[in-house]
């Protein structure tokens, strides 16, 4: 099977690289000095869990027992120390073939990021794995307050796209793909699960884009 596309749309968390660890260490951080209520453990699994959805809505989920103004707080906290955690970490969590692969192809394919991210993410996301110059155009939740389908519709229309391709791991990349008429590829790598019936295509591995993408 091939996909014909003029543009990849890519996830993050799950699907480019694993930061989990390491955002874990940044939220618990924030989770104690900011005063949650909250007294278990935030782990990478339970991270893994909420990443995809709008910051809002984890902060809903993790941090339940607060108040929604105390929820807010807690979370800009975290945004906070989990920023400056992965500034100061070399940050070597990306999948194996994501650099490269990126690089590779970016003769033949424009590339963009779409996440339910804070402002600031993708930026540094692209800093610690040199994508900067490979990443044409991004947005996220951060910037503009809107989900995923909405800022997957404002970036194509941005960029005139005819065909785009979005990757992602999860089930709500799916629907938001599905809202926004966007094909949608499952990377089965990352942290979600999503019915066999509902993707156009799956891959193992992100270095599988090589030979499933057909230019347009």
């Amino acid at each position: 099977m091939t996909v014909n596309t003029d543009g990849i749309i890519l996830d993050i968390d799950g699907t480019l690289w694993d930061s989990t660890n390491i955002v874990s260490k940044a939220w618990n951080r924030a989770a104690k000095e900011g005063g949650a209520k909250r007294t278990e453990y935030i782990s990478p699994d339970l991270l893994k869990s909420q990443f995809g959805k709008p910051m809002d809505e984890i902060a809903d989920n993790i941090f339940f027992e607060d108040v929604p103004e105390k929820r807010r707080e807690i979370m800009e906290l975290c945004c906070r120390y989990e920023h400056e955690e992965l500034t100061s970490d070399p940050c070597r969590i990306a999948f194996p073939g994501v650099i490269d692969t990126i690089k590779e192809l970016s003769d033949r394919f424009p590339f963009y990021i779409v996440s339910n991210c804070q402002k600031g993410y993708i930026e540094l996301f692209c800093g610690k794995t040199g994508l900067t110059d490979y990443i044409r155009d991004f947005e996220c939740f951060g910037n503009t307050g809107k989900g995923k389908a909405e800022n997957i519709s404002l970036l194509v229309r941005r960029n005139k796209l005819k065909e785009p391709v979005y990757i992602g791991d999860t089930d709500g990349d799916r629907i938001a793909c599905a809202e926004a008429g966007v094909q949608f590829i499952y990377a089965e790598y990352g942290f979600g699960q999503v019915h066999k019936d509902d993707y156009r295509a799956a891959i193992t591995k992100f270095g599988d884009i090589r030979e499933l993408l057909e230019e347009a």
